[in-house]
């Protein structure tokens, strides 16, 4: 029995050293660059890689700007339609991380609420269209992470859509 319980002990050593010695597949990459995970057949990423040592910016819930002060509440004529409200949402992003010294190239996600319009309908293709117009596009090629959300509402009822960014350099 004593004769066994050595070359145990020393298999059993071996083993531990063996897998100790193995790369997990599931290790981050090391790199000192952002890595953007594209999906080439989409028009956002399936993830983002930054490495330690890098600048975040996060933005609060951002919605659009008032179009016309002067339209009556409960009109497109106030804050636009979803495609407008996108737009005017995306530029106050622009505005407020370039203040950080940030530019949209440097957003890699993007968290987006859409609500209904009057008549109950998600506008998705409007919000497509306008993010379109500033990610993935010759002016900045680059992708964004995204989740994009369908809410009962938000907080005001004339507002279609709200966003939440993080940029990254």
């Amino acid at each position: 029995m004593r004769k066994l319980i050595l070359p145990l002990i020393l298999l059993l050593i071996g083993c531990t050293a063996e897998v100790g010695n193995q790369q997990s597949p599931v290790r981050p990459i090391e790199e000192d660059f952002i890595v953007r995970y594209d999906r080439p057949d989409a028009s956002i990423l399936r993830g983002v890689y930054i490495p330690a040592g890098k600048e975040y910016f996060y933005t609060s819930g951002l919605v659009a700007p008032v179009k016309d002060p002067e339209a009556a509440a409960g009109t497109y004529l106030r804050y636009g339609d979803t495609y407008e409200q996108s737009i005017g949402t995306l530029e106050r992003i622009k505005e407020t991380i370039g203040e950080a010294g940030f530019s949209m190239s440097d957003v890699i996600f993007l968290r987006v609420y859409l609500a209904p319009d009057k008549e109950g309908k998600i506008d998705w293709d409007a919000w497509f269209k306008a993010y379109g117009e500033y990610f993935n596009y010759e002016g900045n090629p680059n992708k964004v992470a995204r989740s994009t959300l369908a809410v009962y509402a938000l907080a005001n009822p004339d507002l279609l859509i709200e966003i939440e960014a993080v940029a990254a350099k």
